[in-house]
């Protein structure tokens, strides 16, 4: 019975080499790759292209639940930089809340963790990822 699976075994590894076809090698030389650009200094004192923009406030944030053993009212967000109040406001109800705007490491997209104490006062369930509108306090 053993060389029997043994025969299958050889069978089936040749046959995926078969589907492996050919090698083949191109004579042609690899295409260039382009010098990278010389910095001068007046583009180290430029603002990098390719940094995004932080983020102004109003803005709007898809929320999530965020850490529900830390208590308060607060919002873990991309959309900030440094600590500050803020409202938060769920443009389908009309219902807002006044909270700490903590500043989250992610991308302007990456939405927000908000916790669940402002969840409550928004009235929102859960497990809603409600889109909310974010300005400072004022």
């Amino acid at each position: 019975m053993s060389g029997m699976v043994r025969v299958v075994l050889v069978c089936l590894l040749a046959g995926g080499c078969a589907l492996l076809g050919p090698i083949e090698r191109s004579t042609d030389p690899p295409p260039e790759t382009p010098a990278p650009p010389v910095e001068t200094e007046k583009d180290e004192a430029a603002t990098p292209q390719d940094a995004p923009a932080a983020p102004t406030l109003p803005a709007t944030t898809v929320a999530s639940l965020g850490d529900v053993t830390r208590p308060g009212l607060w919002m873990r967000t991309p959309l900030v930089t440094s600590p500050m109040r803020g409202r938060v406001s769920d443009p389908r109800t009309g219902r807002a809340v006044v909270l700490d705007l903590i500043p989250l490491e992610a991308e302007p997209g990456a939405g927000s963790r908000m916790s669940l104490a402002a969840y409550q006062q928004l009235n929102l369930p859960l497990t809603a990822l409600p889109e909310l509108r974010v300005e400072p306090a004022g």
